[in-house]
């Protein structure tokens, strides 16, 4: 598995509304400021799925990014199973500095593990921006 972490300067609250409801989703969800994410939709249960669309904005190449949830516990944890059966999960932990999260996911075959931690951490850098800019 490949771990990535960030610290969130926001209340737990925040963190978690802003992490899981469709309408934050779109806007922290994409790796560069040449994607975006026009469409997200979210069952936050377990059993529940999950679906967002990551595309590049000049159109040339978009994808789908989804699952199912495996393990829901407001404000503490999430894990999850991709489409393609890779596993995921996140933890969310109060500091002194802010909420902390920890996510783990099960690597791809495609891209170097080096190029896939980039591209989650920079989705979870952006995430963290949206969160204390907002």
């Amino acid at each position: 598995m490949i771990t990535i972490q960030n610290t969130i300067n926001a209340s737990i609250d925040k963190v978690w509304e802003f992490w899981t409801e469709p309408e934050h989703i779109k806007n922290w969800s994409f790796a560069s400021a040449e994607w975006h994410t026009p469409y997200a939709e979210n069952d936050l249960r377990e059993g529940g799925k999950f679906k967002s669309t990551m595309a590049a904005k000049d159109g040339s190449m978009s994808f789908d990014f989804g699952g199912e949830y495996t393990l829901v516990e407001k404000n503490k944890a999430i894990e999850y199973i991709l489409e393609d059966g890779r596993k995921v999960e996140i933890t969310f932990s109060e500091t002194p500095d802010g909420v902390e999260i920890v996510q783990s996911f099960d690597p791809e075959t495609q891209n170097s593990e080096e190029m896939q931690q980039g591209g989650w951490n920079a989705i979870l850098d952006n995430f963290k921006s949206y969160v204390e800019q907002n």
